[in-house]
């Protein structure tokens, strides 16, 4: 049975992206439905996969960063607006029996990802 794990890394103060929220949602006929919300802990990561068992299943997914959030806590100074306030990570699942990971590294001006293992 495969699951879903995520990390932060921020990439502007080189360290683990700590107590940032993550909201996942399933995506079905246009609509999004909240399937969890977690904070990372110190290393950056969810304390536990965010979707595993059977609700782990094929179909289309979006994470849910409160980027400009974490960077206000962590005293980084930005403009008003910021330039990423949320970031937003749509990604299909395709295999129900592999593990998905997907990271977000992120910097108050930019963010990449990819599917680790």
């Amino acid at each position: 049975m495969g699951f879903l794990t995520t990390h932060v890394l921020d990439t502007a103060q080189g360290k683990p992206g700590s107590n940032m929220s993550v909201s996942l949602f399933r995506i079905a006929n246009n609509q999004r439905q909240l399937l969890s919300q977690q904070i990372t802990n110190s290393d950056g990561r969810c304390d536990g996969p965010l979707l595993q068992h059977e609700a782990f299943s094929v179909g289309i997914y979006e994470l849910e960063f409160g980027v400009e959030d974490y960077f206000k806590q962590a005293g980084v100074v930005q403009p008003t607006p910021p330039f990423l306030t949320d970031v937003t990570l749509r990604f299909g699942i395709a295999q129900a029996d592999e593990h998905y990971h997907v990271p977000l590294l992120v910097s108050p001006y930019s963010y990449s990802t990819y599917r680790g293992s």
